[in-house]
């Protein structure tokens, strides 16, 4: 039988679709230093990129886990899309940053504003449908992860603000983030709602 290490990416994303954690710790090693280099070579700041990195991690282990990677893409173009489009909606948000188009990635979706905003458009619709769902279920998180959650999304403060208002590391910080939606995510598919991002 394969190892993991063995396995392609598609193997890996069925093996962790299915419960196997430990086949998405190995897809993430393969590519996060790919991301995080795209990420620091965009925004030319450690910590923004480290934050970044954070949120696009919890978003694909959230589109995974709601079946939304299309098995006949390449794993790697599927996952750079994402990274993409999140950086397109933080400039959107922080519209004085200077937007860097990297062209010699394999997927520029700077260039191509047109697939963002469609995507944009859908989250809008899932944000509507889904806003009060989730309120409850944030109510129901454990208190250290319920904070961690609200100062990031709320707040929009950063991994290190977080850490130092909250007198934990930056690692403790980004672990209860992770659980946070780890368990938003168990407890919405327990009652039906769609916590696609």
């Amino acid at each position: 039988m394969k190892t993991l290490r063995a396995l392609n990416d598609k193997e890996l994303v069925e093996l962790y679709t299915k419960g196997n954690n430990s086949a998405f710790d190995i897809l993430l090693k393969r590519y996060e230093d790919k991301v995080f280099s795209y990420l620091l070579y965009s925004v030319k700041n450690q910590e923004l990129a480290e934050d970044l990195f954070q949120d696009i991690f919890v978003k694909i282990v959230v589109r995974l886990k709601n079946g939304q990677y299309a098995e006949n893409d390449k794993f790697s173009s599927w996952m750079m899309r994402i990274v993409h489009n999140h950086l397109i909606d933080y400039y959107r948000t922080f519209p004085t940053e200077r937007i860097i188009s990297n062209d010699e990635s394999e997927v520029d979706l700077f260039n191509n504003p047109h697939i963002a905003v469609n995507e944009n458009r859908e989250q809008e619709m899932i944000d509507q449908q889904t806003l009060q769902e989730v309120k409850s279920l944030i109510a129901l998180l454990p208190d250290p992860q319920r904070e961690v959650l609200l100062m990031r999304v709320y707040d929009e403060l950063s991994f290190k603000e977080i850490a130092q208002k909250t007198n934990c590391s930056i690692n403790t910080a980004l672990g209860r983030m992770r659980y946070a939606i780890l368990n938003l995510r168990h407890m919405a598919f327990e009652r039906g709602i769609s916590m696609a991002s």
